[in-house]
This record gives C-alpha cells, sequence and structure tokens, in this order.
C-alpha cells in the first residue's frame, strides 16, 4: 500500500491508536514521490556560456556598455532626462485631375504595299525621256473594260494612300539617321577639333588679357568702348583748349612743370618712403583632375618659357595615391595641355635641354620614367622597371645636367642625374632602356662629440644601414664636376664627380632633415639651404657652419628657390605662409609674407625665367601665379657683405 503526503496530514487521529501485534508485522510499502515546486522567488540568470550561439552578440553588446560607462563620467552631453513622445497623426491627401481619355487608332497594311513603300526609296527617279518611252508602250496595250476599269481604280486608290504614308515615314526615318551620322562625322572631324582649339585659345586670351598682360609685364589694353568714350571726351577737351587764351597755357606749362618734378621726387624717395613690396594674385592652375592633389615639384621647360610642367602626389602611408604629371600653358590656364598618368606619385621632375620634348618623372617607388611632351598618349617612352640597379627609395629630386665632354659639337653632355632615400647618386643613361651608374653612395657620418678626459676609448658599434638617406641635391652653377647633398641627418656634403667614395666637405648646421640646397646664380661660393628644423641656413662654401641662420615660424620649411634677377632675393615655402627674403634690406624678417588657407599646406615654389612672377603650390592641387611688386632689386656683391655681416654679429 502507497501513503499520500496528504493523508497523513487530514488524519492525524488515526496515527495516536495503538497498533497491534499483527499491525507490526505487517509489511508495508513506501513510495516516496516528489511534490509540486512552489516558486517563491524567480531570478534569470545573468551568465551565459561561453559556447552558447548568443555568447558572441552578448559579448558585443557588453563592449559597448562599458565603453558607454567609461566616456559618461565627466561628460555634459550625457543627461539623465526622461522624454515621452507623441506619433504624428497620418494624413490623407487626393488629387483630381482630368480624365484621361484612350483613343485606338490602326491602320491595315497588306504585304505587298510594305513591298512596294520600301522599294521606292531604292528606284532611281527617271528621266523625262524614259517616261514618255513608257507612256507609249502603255498606249499600245489592249484597253480593259468599264467594269475593270472602276475596280482596278478604286484598289489603286487605297493601295496608293497608304504606301504613300508608309513611304513618307520611311523618308523621314532614314533622313533622321543620315543627318545624326552626319553630325557625327563632323563632331569628330580633325578640322572641327583644331578649330576649337585655336577658338579655345582666342577665348582664352580674352578673358586672361589684363592677367597675362601683368604676367609678361606690357600695357594693359583699354576696353573698345571705354576708350571710344575717353577720346571722344579728349577731343572735345583739345578743342576747348584751343579757344582758351595764352594765359592759361602757361598755367598749364606750370602743372606739367609740377608733375615732372613730382615724378622724379619720387624716383629720387629711399625704400622706405616707396609703397611696400607685396604678392598679387593673378590665376591659379587648377581644375577637376588635379584638385585634392598635392604639388610636389614644378618645373619650367628650358625651351619655351610658356610652358609649365606640375607633378602631384600624395606621401602618406595610410593612403597612397596614384600619381599626375600636367603640363600647363600660359594660352590656356583652365585646362592642362598633357595628363600622364603614373602608377605611384610623383616626387620631382625636369625638362631635357637637349631634346626639350623629353620630360623625366621620378616616382615615391623610386621608379623614373621618360614621357614625350609632343605626343598625346598617356605611355612613358622609358621607364627604369627593367633595370637591375633601380632605386629601392622615393626619388626625391631628379634633374638634366649639363658637362663638358668632348664626345659632342658643342663640347657639352646632358645627364640625367636622380636622388634616392636609398642613399645611392645616380646617372641614367637613355639607350634602349633606362639604366644608371652610381656617382656617390652617402654614407652616414658620426657625430663629432667631445670626450671628457676620464672617459675611456669605446669600441665602435656597427649601424644597422652604412647609408643615409638622400634628400636634395644642386649642382655648381659654374663648375659641373660639384655638386652638394642634403641628408636627412641634417648633414649637407660638398661631392665631386671625380670621386665616389669621400666627399670634399662636410656642412653641419641643421637638426633636422634638409630639404632642399640651392646655389646663388650670381654669387656662386654662396648657397642655401633649408630643413625641417624650421630654419634656413647661408652659408658660405669656405666655412663648415652657416653664416647666417633665418627663421621666421615654427613650421617646416619645405622649399626655397633664389630669385633669378637678384643676388639677394629669394623665395621660402614654409607650411604655414609663403615667405620672399631680400637680405639686403633684412635678415632678421621677410619682406613679402602671405599666409596659407585653413587646411591648406604650402608644399612648392618657382620663380618665373623672364618675368617678376613668383608660382607657389599647395597641398590641395593649386598652382597659384602671383606678381612681385615694388620689390627693388640688388647687386651681387649685396649678398657677400650681407654673408660678412652676419658672420660679424654671430657670438
Amino acid at each position: 500500500s502507497s501513503f499520500n503526503l496528504s493523508d497523513v496530514q487530514v488524519r492525524p487521529e488515526e496515527m495516536k491508536e495503538e497498533l497491534t501485534k499483527e499491525d507490526l508485522d505487517k509489511r508495508v510499502d513506501i513510495y516516496l514521490t516528489e511534490t509540486e515546486t512552489l516558486w517563491i522567488f524567480d531570478m534569470p540568470s545573468v551568465m551565459v556560456s561561453v559556447e552558447a550561439e548568443d555568447a558572441a552578440r552578448v559579448q558585443e553588446r557588453n563592449k559597448i556598455y562599458t565603453d558607454i560607462c567609461k566616456n559618461r563620467p565627466g561628460n555634459d552631453r550625457f543627461v539623465e532626462k526622461t522624454m515621452q513622445t507623441i506619433n504624428g497623426a497620418t494624413k490623407n491627401k487626393e488629387v483630381q485631375c482630368d480624365k484621361i481619355i484612350m483613343e485606338d487608332k490602326g491602320v491595315v497594311v497588306t504585304s505587298w504595299d510594305l513591298y512596294d513603300s520600301f522599294n521606292t526609296l531604292e528606284i532611281k527617279p527617271t528621266s523625262k525621256a524614259e517616261g514618255s518611252r513608257g507612256t507609249t508602250g502603255k498606249s499600245s496595250k489592249s484597253q480593259p473594260s468599264k467594269e475593270q476599269q472602276q475596280t482596278t481604280s478604286v484598289s489603286s486608290d487605297r493601295g496608293s494612300t497608304t504606301s504613300m504614308t508608309i513611304s513618307e515615314s520611311a523618308v523621314v526615318a532614314r533622313s533622321h539617321e543620315e543627318e545624326e551620322c552626319h553630325s557625327e562625322a563632323v563632331l569628330t572631324s580633325p578640322n572641327l577639333q583644331r578649330d576649337l582649339f585655336f577658338m579655345e585659345r582666342i577665348l582664352m586670351e580674352n578673358i586672361f588679357q589684363p592677367k597675362l598682360a601683368a604676367y609678361r609685364q606690357f600695357p594693359i589694353l583699354p576696353d573698345p568702348n571705354v576708350t571710344s568714350d575717353a577720346s571722344g571726351a579728349a577731343a572735345a577737351v583739345k578743342e576747348a583748349r584751343q579757344e582758351e587764351p595764352d594765359e592759361e597755357k602757361d598755367e598749364e606749362e606750370q602743372e606739367e612743370a609740377l608733375i615732372d618734378a613730382s615724378i622724379l621726387s619720387d624716383l629720387t624717395k629711399t625704400p622706405e618712403e616707396r609703397a611696400p613690396p607685396s604678392l598679387e594674385h593673378l590665376w591659379s592652375y587648377l581644375c577637376d583632375v588635379t584638385r585634392a592633389q598635392s604639388v610636389s615639384s614644378m618645373a619650367w621647360s628650358k625651351v619655351n618659357p610658356d610652358l609649365l610642367a606640375v607633378g602631384y602626389g600624395a606621401f602618406d602611408f595610410k593612403e597612397k595615391k596614384k600619381g599626375l604629371v600636367c603640363c600647363w600653358s600660359l594660352k590656356n590656364p583652365m585646362w592642362p595641355e598633357r595628363i600622364f598618368r603614373c602608377k605611384h606619385s610623383v616626387t620631382s621632375l625636369d625638362f631635357s635641354l637637349r631634346s626639350p620634348n623629353l620630360l623625366a618623372v621620378g616616382t615615391y617607388n623610386g621608379s623614373v620614367a621618360v614621357y614625350n611632351v609632343q605626343s598625346c598618349k598617356d605611355a612613358a617612352i622609358m621607364d627604369s622597371s627593367q633595370s637591375l640597379n633601380k632605386h629601392t627609395g622615393p626619388i626625391w629630386q631628379l634633374r638634366w645636367v649639363e658637362q663638358a665632354s668632348g664626345d659632342t659639337e658643342d663640347g657639352k653632355r646632358e645627364r640625367l642625374i636622380c636622388m634616392s632615400a636609398d642613399g645611392r647618386i645616380t646617372e641614367w643613361f637613355l639607350q634602349k632602356r633606362l639604366d644608371c651608374t652610381d656617382l656617390m653612395k652617402i654614407q652616414q657620418t658620426k657625430s663629432e662629440k667631445k670626450k671628457l678626459p676620464s672617459e675611456k676609448e669605446s669600441k665602435s658599434k656597427d649601424l644597422i644601414s652604412q647609408q643615409a638617406a638622400g634628400m636634395c641635391f644642386d649642382f655648381h652653377p659654374t663648375d659641373s664636376d660639384l655638386y652638394l647633398t642634403g641628408t636627412d641627418e641634417g648633414h649637407i656634403h660638398k661631392c665631386s664627380c671625380s670621386s665616389n667614395e669621400q666627399f670634399v666637405r662636410t656642412y653641419r648646421g641643421h637638426k633636422g632633415p634638409v630639404y632642399k640646397v640651392a646655389w646663388n646664380p650670381f654669387s656662386t661660393d654662396i648657397f642655401l639651404s633649408c630643413s625641417a628644423d624650421w630654419s634656413i641656413n647661408l652659408w658660405h662654401q669656405d666655412s663648415q657652419t652657416p653664416i647666417l641662420t633665418l627663421s621666421s615660424v615654427t613650421a617646416f620649411v619645405h622649399d626655397i628657390m633664389w630669385s633669378p634677377k637678384s643676388a639677394c632675393t629669394f623665395a621660402a615655402a614654409n607650411e604655414s605662409r609663403i615667405e620672399v627674403w631680400d637680405l639686403s634690406v633684412s635678415t632678421l624678417s621677410a619682406v613679402i609674407s602671405r599666409s596659407a588657407g585653413p587646411q591648406v599646406m604650402f608644399t612648392s615654389v618657382l620663380f618665373a625665367t623672364n618675368t617678376d612672377c613668383l608660382l607657389v603650390g599647395d597641398s590641395e592641387g593649386e598652382v597659384g601665379v602671383f606678381e612681385l611688386q615694388n620689390l627693388a632689386a640688388s647687386d651681387s656683391n649685396a649678398v657677400r657683405s650681407t654673408g660678412k655681416r652676419g658672420a660679424s654679429q654671430r657670438p
């Protein structure tokens, strides 16, 4: 027998009765069963197994909650608020319009009507003689009966109307096709393209005429309408003056004498009394192709002073973009004449003097390519991809250099010199393919520190890389055998083409990489250098320390260039502004300064060869053309005296 817990609880009185011996000896079976579970408090688990299906989702939510909790304390953007929004009520809109009327139209055409209508265009028109012969031939035939004539006339009239409508539609369709083909042939004809090219040049010349005249330092042509009115007024004034008495003529002569005296006084004014130097913006070389592309280098054509080559590229390791080379002309400042696309960012370029149509380009991956600017093709005629001696680092500078040689008629030959970050200065040969030889391998130099007497001599540790990265170079303007090289160590080495194992001299003065060195074209024993240490140094080739240090802002100096018309004037491109220095006026501050726009950085400068203009490239792909105004020319000996004065002022 089985007992329930409920039975025991319901009948407690029966348990109090005394049990007999038989009851005690009786066998009793007791079955234990589970009672119903009574839930007093239920709390779901906050733990999830790592092997569960939604474990990844729970971990992601926990990570987001942890980030929110970290950013929440002390942040004004987190405010505890409760908000209740009301759902927008739905709106019904109805529009009423006129009823659309449908019409059905149809035409019944037989197969012979279609055949005749399409064949009418292929039949040639007959002459009058052929028509007369046809009529005479028809008249000789037998005449049909009247009933046959009536039936044939009705059927012929219906067939003629349908065939005429179909033939007219076919003629109109074919005429449209012929017009489209003719218009395409006209638009693609070379004569039209040539005419449009000349028309574009004429329009650009009319639009930019005042700016181009200011660039070439020509007088600006006035407006014809304004000149006609001015000429009429001048003629009227002249007639009125002829009627004036002689006394007034004497007064006019006195006024002219006063004007001449004022002009002479302006010429004899001191530099402090004259108008201050300034930069006037003329135009900018910019288009949709070059926008947001950083300008890396610029070079003028050595034969055509109106042709400018600009290299574009980005040098960020995270965002590597393709390079671009554009050839701009003064005749069209709004669109480049040639566009060459490169696989890697362009770092340097230069035109050849012997072959003016050749443009050498160096890229960020260490390759060298030569383009023909006379050709409209985008591909390079030569590149260094097949060369075994190609560079392994970016080519920071590239230049065609003329050197003395007895192999040519005029005793000179042109060489292509490259400077790379792998520490090699190479000379490239243009044969069936580009190949090079090393002029110099720049070795790292040890820092010269004075040792105390108590210090013992320690063994020199081997450097990981014995070669220093080359950043720039410049050949001497008169001696093509000597050249300067700047390195990332901040040193400038004077080298010779006849010796590729050791430096002639080393100049120490910069604390960061040297971005540019430039010989003075007038005083050939003076040169400039700019660096990432925010400074510009003026050097004399016989002194290993700078004779003058110029620093105006705390920013990298990316580029410098001497003026081709003044020995003491040079331009510098800082990250934040462009500066023009005149050492004959001041060695403490620039005579002209122009700040860059927001989020814009100046990268390169270039003087115009035949005018008083300056070209400035920036990080947004814009090349601005500026006119230098009120900048006095200085003597070539002034820079030497400035250098001596700066050397005497040094402690």
